[in-house]
């Protein structure tokens, strides 16, 4: 039996995979492991979510399976289909034949094609599971995930039943647009993600884009906390604030007093509607810079 990671193992290991995480998600990714229950992420876009999937894959040296949601999602979608084609081709073949056995060679092992929740069931090796986005998808598919989480077992009326071969690490994100049921918020442990604090941002920029150095990576982190402070239409995340500090590297830009034109130019990496562009003026860009030191 595997001994469980401690808090602190899971955050060093998650910062060797490039994720700095605070102590309270270190906290909730160990007692998830401990309990074998889904851990649902909820937070705004853009906060790194998805990204705590990937470097837990990463730490446990697993597959990553991933289940994007969406509106009109079904279970045939996510769960598992027949490949038609081929088995329109195999009955062709039979023609003729005892219409009982060609039934149980056409909805066989041969002709299933997998969907990420089968295939997350049938892994030998426990993979990551991450449904991303469920609040996108309606409550009839939260209520059918519910059961899958709940027994680990899904029922093929052609195929039978299918039983876990390992219970796979399994990651719900949410970014909040509806709300989810009780019973699914039951059956899962929960941690809010927020936008990083200056220091931790700082952090993952140097962890992700090594070039950029401490005093830049500060700066940018500070930087990124003031725009995301303006009445804006989209607030950036993460992700943008790694693009700019990657075109700022790229640019040769050491210091952002130093070229204060070429970082608002920059800014189209942070800004995603015209409204919000329009609005971080050069002077509120230039009053925003005179808050980072």
């Amino acid at each position: 039996m595997t001994t469980p990671l401690s808090r602190d193992d899971i955050a060093s290991r998650l910062a060797e995979a490039g994720y700095i995480a605070d102590p309270e998600l270190a906290t909730a990714i160990a007692i998830m492991q401990l309990l074998k229950r889904p851990l649902l992420l909820e937070g705004e876009a853009g906060v790194g979510k998805t990204e705590v999937a990937k470097a837990l894959a990463h730490i446990h040296a697993t597959e990553l399976i991933r289940l994007q949601c969406y509106e009109g999602l079904d279970q045939s979608s996510a769960l598992y289909e027949w490949n038609y084609q081929r088995q329109l081709l195999a009955i062709e073949a039979h023609r003729g034949g005892d219409p009982d056995h060609v039934e149980d060679q056409v909805f066989s092992e041969k002709y299933l094609l997998e969907r990420p929740l089968l295939a997350a069931i049938r892994r030998e090796k426990p993979p990551v599971l991450l449904i991303d986005e469920i609040d996108r998808a309606d409550e009839e598919f939260e209520a059918f995930l519910l059961e899958l989480l709940s027994d680990w077992q899904v029922t093929i009326p052609e195929f039978g039943t299918v039983a876990a071969i390992a219970v796979p690490h399994v990651v719900l994100t949410s970014n909040g647009t509806r709300e989810l049921s009780d019973a699914l918020r039951r059956r899962c442990l929960y941690h809010y993600v927020d936008y990083p604090s200056v220091d931790r941002e700082a952090r993952i920029v140097m962890a992700r884009i090594p070039q950029a150095g401490a005093a830049l990576s500060l700066q940018i982190a500070r930087m990124v906390e003031a725009i995301r402070k303006e009445d804006l239409r989209k607030v950036p995340g993460v992700a943008e604030t790694l693009d700019w500090a990657a075109a700022l590297v790229g640019l040769d830009v050491t210091d952002l007093h130093d070229r204060p034109e070429l970082m608002h130019e920059t800014l189209m990496c942070l800004l995603k509607t015209r409204e919000d562009g329009a609005r971080m003026t050069r002077e509120v860009t230039q009053r925003l810079l005179g808050r980072v030191a």
